[in-house]
């Protein structure tokens, strides 16, 4: 059952009805959130995207990666991190120390955005914009406090805000350790951490490739040194 009880009526596109609040469960772990989140209609993304991408992963991982939204490859396919991008991750995880098997990796909307190209065939990638982030806040914030994760690897300047707030920048913020804001932290708990990097899809975009990818891997060195410190 939803918090609202009303998760299946028709989406208001009104501003006020950009929250996934309501289409929350009540109680469980993240199976019951994963199967929760297929129904969301928090914001009109849903209309348009193939499915729900929710995070995936082990529920015990003590690194959280995440990403900006999915992409074409992960709307169809119902995963994250699944197409180039998701290679590319893969192997500066690897690189870089990180055992992409122990980690949880989502996004910080869930729900893919996109335009048509001319001929309305090919669906080219639109960044979602901060009411749509702010709605499906939600969800990565019942992730995080399922999960309860040692180090939290922002990838790109979206996932940056949704964890940091609206004055993260990347290119200022990245490769150094940021305490977690966390509204629901337990005393006896350790400082959590944050660290932001380029998104995986910014590094094959950019004109030096090589140089992008170098600092990829040196930020997600930072995050695996701090679950070593731990």
């Amino acid at each position: 059952m939803s918090r609202s009880g009303n998760a299946h009526k028709d989406h208001d596109s009104g501003p006020a009805a950009y929250d996934a609040t309501p289409y929350l469960p009540e109680r469980g772990g993240l199976p019951t959130y994963r199967q929760a989140a297929a129904d969301c209609r928090g914001c009109p993304l849903f209309e348009k995207a193939t499915r729900t991408v929710f995070g995936q992963g082990t529920s015990s991982a003590r690194i959280v990666l995440v990403g900006e939204q999915p992409g074409d490859q992960e709307d169809r396919r119902g995963e994250p991190f699944v197409g180039p991008a998701g290679r590319l991750l893969d192997k500066a995880l690897a690189e870089a120390g990180i055992d992409r098997d122990t980690t949880y990796v989502t996004n910080a909307v869930k729900h893919f955005k996109f335009t048509l190209a001319e001929g309305g065939k090919r669906r080219i990638h639109k960044a979602p914009d901060l009411r749509e982030l702010s709605a499906c806040r939600p969800w990565l914030q019942a992730e995080l406090d399922l999960i309860r994760p040692d180090v939290v690897v922002a990838l790109g300047a979206t996932a940056g805000k949704a964890l940091l707030g609206r004055s993260f920048r990347v290119t200022r913020d990245r490769g150094t350790l940021i305490p977690l804001p966390d509204e629901d932290r337990r005393d006896e708990e350790a400082e959590r951490w944050v660290v932001a990097t380029l998104h995986p899809s910014a590094v094959l975009r950019s004109d030096d490739r090589e140089a992008a990818y170098a600092g990829l891997v040196a930020d997600l060195e930072v995050a695996a040194r701090a679950l070593k410190g731990r």
